[in-house]
């Protein structure tokens, strides 16, 4: 979204007849940066408004914090919208909102004031508030940009803004969409809807995706087709190297779902879910290269006997050990509750007669905190916790692929330590544990040993 007046020439307009413009509907995120801004940083966990509203009495941190993303999304509008009258009207949207959010954050502080009123209870809401307040300005922004270029796009603002009503996601979705003529109108759409589900409480970060799936199967959709900067490929090309990446080009939503177990975020799994039951294909496209078709996923799936993709993240080895464990229930279930109450993610997990272990994504905090709760209820237990790196090799069909065994050796050759390695019955993944400073260098050596160079050389040339 950061490069709207590029997508103007290549996804919105570009070489289209007036006729093949419309009959689209784009559901846009927010601007680069802005919901880190509004919330926290999704990575480093930095404060935004809403994490320093959560934590400050006195008001000045979030008020300043509120102030910068104002004069941040201001600063993001003016370098994209290039007459003087379009960008009067952003400006005046983004204070109008601002301004709006502020004195609703201003009355729950005195709210809070009186011993009567728990600001707790609000603060999911204060997090949706917030959350749309970023999809709504991208969208705004981008009709006006459209509308400047001659199409006659549309704002669909979904988030609820000064609403009374408080309808279902689906209600709001069709209540949006009831009087637009899709042959004369391009809706641009917020990525955020308030709804009764409350999608931040259910997703997360995830919403913009969910709402774009629901969208999509509530239209009657075609194709839905998700539009980023690069292409889904074989691996990270910061890592591997651009020209030793290959585009997927077909898969299946079980790949789809392990590239969302491991971070990838090709597409929320509650998304991909609404898409399958729906019947509505789904593509993965490069937005500045409108020829390509990018990558199908479906239930056909990609190619049998073929590694899709090798990626992987930093986790932490938690091992629960307990000689007392063999042939007791319960263990394994006081685990899951206590990670699942400190909001852990479970990447992967291995067990045998008397150790669990959990391999997490989450910060260190949570995870000692589990772990207290934990030997609270089984003293006698040890836990212990490494830092590692898990590297998966990913296709739709693995069951003629021996990835286990050349993975193996593909890293003992590269001089890497393997800590552990698995793979399941469904032969969709298999998973390498390594040291994190391995990270980098063991997706390298498993995708140069998948991925062969001519499939490479063949990419580029086709490319």
């Amino acid at each position: 979204m950061s490069r709207a007046r590029d997508l103007v020439d290549t996804l919105f307009q570009g070489d289209r007849t007036p006729e093949q413009s419309y009959n689209r509907i784009f559901v846009v995120s927010a601007f680069g940066g802005i919901t880190n801004m509004l919330l926290e940083h999704k990575k480093t966990g930095s404060p935004g408004v809403y994490a320093r509203f959560a934590t400050d009495d006195s008001g000045a941190g979030w008020q300043d914090a509120l102030n910068d993303t104002a004069a941040r999304m201001c600063a993001i509008h003016a370098e994209i919208l290039t007459h003087g009258a379009d960008r009067d009207r952003a400006d005046a949207f983004v204070r109008d909102r601002m301004e709006g959010a502020r004195a609703c954050l201003m009355d729950l502080q005195r709210l809070g004031s009186y011993g009567h009123f728990r600001i707790a209870h609000q603060m999911m809401t204060v997090r949706e508030l917030l959350s749309g307040l970023g999809e709504a300005h991208s969208a705004f922004v981008m009709t006006l940009l459209l509308q400047r270029h001659g199409l006659n796009a549309r704002f669909i603002d979904l988030s609820g803004w000064r609403d009374t009503e408080n309808p279902s996601l689906k209600q709001r979705l069709d209540q949006a969409m009831a009087d637009i003529d899709l042959k004369t109108e391009l809706p641009i759409v917020t990525g955020y809807a308030q709804c009764t589900e409350g999608l931040m409480r259910e997703y997360d970060r995830g919403y913009s995706e969910v709402v774009f799936a629901n969208l999509a199967a509530q239209t009657g959709a075609a194709e839905a087709i998700i539009h980023k900067e690069f292409h889904l490929s074989s691996a990270d090309p910061k890592i591997v190297g651009v020209d030793n990446t290959v585009k997927i080009g077909r898969t299946s939503y079980d790949v789809a779902d392990q590239l969302s177990n491991l971070g990838m975020e090709a597409i929320h799994p509650n998304a991909a879910r609404v898409l399958r039951r729906a019947e509505v294909p789904l593509r993965v496209k490069h937005a500045f290269e409108p020829q390509d078709p990018g990558t199908l996923i479906g239930p056909e799936g990609g190619a049998p006997g073929r590694v899709e993709m090798v990626t992987g993240l930093e986790v932490q080895a938690f091992e629960l050990h307990e000689p007392d464990m063999v042939g007791v229930k319960g263990y394994d279930a006081c685990a899951l509750a206590a990670l699942t109450r400190h909001k852990l993610w479970i990447v992967s997990k291995q067990s045998n007669a008397n150790t669990i272990t959990h391999f997490l994504s989450g910060s260190l905090k949570a995870i000692k905190r589990a772990e207290a709760e934990i030997l609270d209820a089984y003293p006698n237990a040890t836990i212990t916790q490494r830092p590692l790196a898990l590297v998966s090799a990913i296709g739709s069909d693995l069951s003629d692929v021996q990835v286990l065994m050349h993975g193996l050796q593909a890293l003992d050759q590269a001089g890497i330590k393997v800590h552990a390695a698995q793979q399941g019955l469904r032969r969709v993944e298999v998973q390498f544990l390594v040291g994190r400073k391995d990270l980098d260098a063991a997706i390298r050596s498993l995708h140069a040993a998948f991925v062969p160079a001519e499939r490479q050389t063949t990419h580029r040339q086709a490319a």
